[in-house]
Formats: C-alpha cells, structure tokens, sequence
C-alpha cells in the first residue's frame, strides 16, 4: 500500500472513518457466514452473505482509490462468483483462502487507519500478492497444497503461548478506528412491527462521553435530594419536582446504558474460529454449540471477556478432549462437543463454557499445588477450593507443553480479567464427563449494585455479587488463634476472619461480637470481613482511582455517596487474597 493511496481520504476524515468502520463491520459478517458454509458448502444465502459485503468493500475501495484492498477484495469476489453460479464448490480449502482473506484485508484496513493517524505503515504487499496467487491457483484448479502451505502463521495471543491459526502474518495496527456497535452495518432505515426504525452510526467515545455526563447527572442529583438543608424545608412542591427530576435521571441512565449495551455475538463468533482452527491442527473432532448469542451486556465487557474466552476454549480443545480413539475406547461419541451459552441471571449475565472431556484431575491438581507449597501440609481445602488452583499463576497439570498451552500461562489471565470486570468465574467437573466454567458478569461497568459499609468515619461499598450474608456473631461462635479473633462458625462451616479496619489501617471495633461479619465468597472461598456496621444498600456511579492507586489490592474503584461522601469500591478477590497472605505470614 502507498501513501498516494489514501490521498483521497486524508482530505475528507469523515469518510475516511466511514470507509475503515463500515469495511469492519462487512468483514465481521463475511467471517461469521464463512464458519456457517463451512458447516453447509452448498447453502446458496450463505455464499451471496459472503459475496455482497466483498463487493461492497471493492466498490468502495475504489471509488476512494484505495487500490489494493480493491484488488485482494476483486480476486476473492471472482472466486466466490464462480461458487455462487454453480461453477464451483466451495470446499475447505476454498473457505480457507476466503477466510484467509478476511485476515490479510482486515490488516490492510487496519493499517489504512494507522497511515492516517500518523502511524508507520506495515509493508503488507507481500502477504496480499501470495493470497491472490492463491486464489488464482483455487481458480484455475491447479493443486490445493499451495493454499495450504500458506494458510497459518504463528501469532502470540496475550498471556498465552503462540498458536497457529490462519490469521495474518502481520501486527495489526496499535489502533482500530473507532466504530459503533450500538447501530447496524449501515445507516439507513429498517422496519420492525411494521414501524420504521432510523439508525446511524456514532462514534463510540462520543457515547462514552455521554455515559460519563449522565452519571455526573445522577450524582449531583442524588447529593441534591439529600442536601441537609432542603430536608428542613417541608414543602410539597419541592419534593413533587425533586422526585419528577428523579424520574427523568434514572430515565435517562437506563437510556444511556442501552446504547452500550452490544449482543455477545462478536465475541462468540471468535471463538468458533478459533474452535474451527484449533480442532483441525489437534486432530480433534469438535461440534461447537452456541446460544444466547443475542445477550447484551456493556460494549467494554464484550471486549474484554473475548480474550478470556479464548484461552478457556483452548485449553479445553487441548486438555479436556480426548482424541477420537480415546473418546471411542471411553464410550462417548466421537465428536466432542463444546458449547458456549449466555444468559440473564438475577441482573447478571452468565456465561457458560462446557465441554464434554475427561474433565479435571482434582487429586492430581492438590498433589502439584502441595509440590508448589500452595496447600499447607496436613491444610482439608474443599474440591472447589482445589480445582480453582488452576487460576494461580504459572500452573499447569501438563505433562507436555505443545504449541497450544501447557506452559500454565492463560488461566491466572482469565481470572485477573475477569476481575477486572467484577465479574467471578465457578467451576463444576465431573470425571470422564467434562466440565463446565461458569463466568458471572455485570451487565455495565459504569453503575453497580453495592452493600455501602462503615468501619471509622470511612464509606466502603462492597458490591453485592460478593455478598453472601450478614451476621452479628455471638461470643460462642468466633474462635481466637494466638489470642486474636481468627474464626467465625457459620452454621457448619469456620470461615476465617477478616477486619477490614485491620486491612487499610483504620480505627475500628476490635470485638466482632460488636460489629458486623459480613460472609464474602469468591471463587469458591468464603470470608468473614468484619465491618463496625452496615449502611444500606446503593447503586453507585464507579470512578477509577487512577495509575496511583492501581496497585491497592482489595479496591477496585471508588463512588460519590448520596450524602456526598467518597466510598472505595472494595473487591473481593483482592480482599481473600489478602486474607489468604495475612494468615500465610502468621503461619
């Protein structure tokens, strides 16, 4: 690509992102129908689905002078032409160039966006030339093998070990050109209920901005209904219009989060890709069943639960399926099956990663995690508390590292992402049947639901996924170790006590029977955190901390109160993992 290539676009930048964010999107679509033909070669919608948006590219590429990607977008047109009329078949290794395609022209675009940013340009003429001399192979029928000796490059995916997938064998561009998920392919006019519905495209920090604003909104009015001074003016029509202009705020916040609410579906459709890449290069058979594609969460949780997913579906390919001979021997079918789901759950979203293998070695992850002195000796940890051991960092049950995992870098990035999101991931497994992770997330990451909590003169919000119950324990139900209060009975279970006074150094009731335990669960490990009392429940707007306070396990962000106060947002992980130190040191 040259630079006198996208003279046209440097001098209109509106088009110029049009252009990028639009060839995005028909890319994305091109790549979903492709994994759909490749499960049914002859599904003549399929084929025009793939062929329209390649067309739409060409045109308009074209038309802007951006020839190269015409070019590449032009071979892989007349290939798909020839299938689309009957002349051709599209087998694998022609689903495989087109996919190839995909890779190479998204690069292509890509680096078109950061040529206009001012980035250096990636030499990506190479790679387009041996795809079009591949497609031309395809065409005029000369032998296959050629497209195949091209068809995977090693690409490294973040906290994992490189995989070979047929992606281009180019870095992408630092920066994607922003888009709207929250509007379809194109501006324009649809109908649904026989009412005609207008949508356009907006650009996505744009709705990030608006988002922002409206939570500042919801603040100033939340410290304005519970300003002091108000209180001492009883007047009916005062209140009367505060609770009106309560009514259009939390109108409006539900209004802004629906437009960055985006279905799951992008982030599944990666996962069949690498499903479809993965179980071919293991010699694996695999049926990937999806649902609940349609389930809208925050644009941002869609973003970063992808990577995590990812890796969890790598592993279970690698791991948790046994090949066809094994799973024969077994009894089971010889297709493995691995399904993907998501759904609401009590304002949450679940996501549910399956797989029908030979599910986790419990007894052999206790025996590597007493090796690496993650189980005291002589400690009874519960098989939930075992089987999340595969979340430490630098853990792996492998006897083999292969090119696809083994090295135990993955899951401890899943579960700090995953954090990251507020979310929290469970596990159930069952021997020689599979096993399934469940991942429960927020539906948004700019309000939450929290418990708000007082030790000292400080505000805490504890948000209510980690909250298990709340309790004043009696003299009889908490246990001293070298004096001081370690233990709290539970109905039948001795959970171990943490202050949160003790935890940020601040002034606090010593005597838990005094305060309040409050039961904290995270991936499968319970805590008492003792708090001097507890405040009610609030749904707050969540600020970050900044670079200064990234750092400070057991917070994860913090909230203007309605009484105008700051509130730190705690995190529960952060929190047991604190716990689990503080008890390792007095051991």
């Amino acid at each position: 690509m040259t630079d006198n290539e996208l003279a046209f676009l440097r001098d209109d930048p509106e088009m110029a992102d049009l252009f990028l964010a639009e060839a995005l999107d028909h890319l994305g679509t091109i790549e979903a129908a492709l994994l759909a033909l490749d499960e049914r070669p002859g599904d003549v919608t399929l084929l025009n689905d793939i062929f329209r948006p390649f067309h739409t590219i060409k045109g308009n590429a074209g038309a802007l002078g951006v020839t190269s990607v015409q070019e590449v977008a032009h071979r892989v047109e007349n290939l798909l032409d020839l299938a689309r009329s009957g002349r051709r078949t599209m087998g694998p290794a022609d689903v495989d160039v087109v996919l190839r395609a995909v890779d190479v022209l998204t690069s292509m675009i890509r680096d078109v966006g950061a040529r206009l940013s001012g980035q250096p340009g990636a030499e990506l003429g190479p790679v387009a030339h041996a795809l079009i001399e591949s497609v031309d192979m395809l065409i005029s029928g000369e032998a296959e093998a050629h497209v195949q000796s091209h068809a995977t490059v090693s690409t490294p995916v973040a906290g994992a070990v490189a995989v070979e997938a047929p992606v281009s064998p180019v870095k992408a561009a630092a920066t994607e050109p922003t888009r709207s998920e929250a509007a379809p392919e194109n501006a324009g006019a649809s109908r649904r209920g026989g009412e005609e519905i207008t949508a356009i495209k907006v650009d996505t920090r744009k709705l990030d901005i608006l988002v922002d604003a409206v939570g500042e909104l919801i603040i100033v009015q939340s410290l304005i209904q519970e300003d002091p001074a108000l209180a001492n003016h009883v007047d009916q029509r005062l209140a009367g219009n505060l609770g009106h202009l309560k009514r259009i705020t939390a109108g409006l916040q539900r209004s802004a989060m629906a437009l960055r609410m985006v279905p799951i579906r992008q982030a599944f459709q990666k996962v069949s890709r690498i499903v479809r890449d993965l179980s071919r290069k293991a010699d694996k058979s695999v049926e990937l069943v999806l649902s609940g594609e349609d389930t809208e969460l925050d644009r941002k949780v869609v973003e970063e639960i992808t990577d995590p997913l990812m890796h969890m579906v790598r592993n279970s390919i690698d791991h948790a399926i046994e090949p066809v001979d094994v799973r024969k021997t077994a009894g089971k079918r010889p297709q493995a099956r691995l399904a993907l789901s998501a759904y609401h759950q009590g304002g949450h979203i679940v996501i549910e990663v399956a797989d029908d293998g030979k599910g986790l070695d419990t007894e052999k992850i206790r025996a590597r995690a007493l090796e690496r002195g993650l189980i005291a000796a002589g400690a009874s940890p519960s098989v939930e508390e075992i089987n999340a051991l595969i979340f430490e960092p630098g853990f792996s049950t492998a006897e083999k590292v292969t090119e696809i995992s083994g090295r135990g870098v993955g899951m401890d990035v899943v579960r700090r992402n995953i954090d990251a999101l507020r979310g929290r991931i469970e596990i159930t497994t069952e021997p020689g049947k599979g096993t399934t992770f469940f991942i429960r997330l927020p539906l948004t990451l700019a309000v939450l639901d929290g418990l708000v909590v007082g030790v000292g003169r400080e505000r805490f919000v504890m948000p209510t996924t980690g909250v298990r119950e709340s309790l004043r324990p009696t003299p009889a139900q908490v246990h001293n170790v070298q004096g001081a209060p370690r233990l709290v009975q539970v109905r039948d279970s001795l959970l171990p006590l943490v202050s949160l006074g003790e935890l940020f150094g601040l002034p606090h009731e010593a005597d838990p029977c005094k305060a309040t335990v409050v039961v904290i669960e995270d991936a499968g490990s319970r805590v008492g955190l003792v708090v001097d009392a507890l405040l009610g429940k609030q749904e707050v707007v969540i600020k970050s901390l900044g670079e200064t306070f990234a750092s400070v396990r057991g917070l994860a962000g913090g909230a203007i109160l309605g009484d105008g106060r700051i509130g730190l947002i705690l995190d529960a992980h952060g929190i047991v993992e604190l716990e689990r130190g503080v008890n390792r040191a007095a051991a």
